[in-house]
């Protein structure tokens, strides 16, 4: 993983945990250990969607390049789908408060894009490579 990479995945992951501490102590409150237990699981389950893909097209950029964008938006719906799928089967389960589940995972999913999409702008990664001038 290159270095900016790496930059980008902390800026995601930080403020995705950051708010995953916030909502298990909000779910604790409001639902008690089930509201817990929801909202450490969503955390999770945001965060390990996430964290992987970025290492999943980390790979595919370095194997297809000319793939790299036709991967990101499979990766990215089929993200989105797993995770209202989640959604929909924790809805019956009985261990945890399906609603603290369901925000949690909402918020973390929404934070972790904004870190993503701020850490993408603030990399300055160069899409064409600069040729280096020659000294006469």
């Amino acid at each position: 993983m290159q270095s900016n990479d790496a930059r980008i995945l902390r800026s995601a992951a930080i403020p995705t945990f950051a708010v995953g501490v916030v909502a298990v102590v909000l779910s604790t409150v409001l639902a008690g250990g089930k509201g817990a237990i929801g909202s450490v699981i969503g955390v999770a389950v945001a965060g390990l969607f996430f964290g992987l893909a970025v290492i999943g097209l980390n790979k595919a950029a370095e194997k297809f390049p000319e793939m790299f964008m036709a991967a990101g938006l499979v990766m990215y719906m089929t993200q989105l789908l797993a995770m209202a799928i989640l959604i929909a089967v924790f809805q019956r389960v009985s261990f945890l408060s399906p609603r603290a589940f369901a925000f949690t995972v909402i918020a973390a999913t929404v934070v972790w894009l904004i870190g993503q999409t701020r850490g993408h702008l603030k990399a300055k990664t160069f899409y064409v490579q600069p040729v280096a001038e020659r000294k006469p």
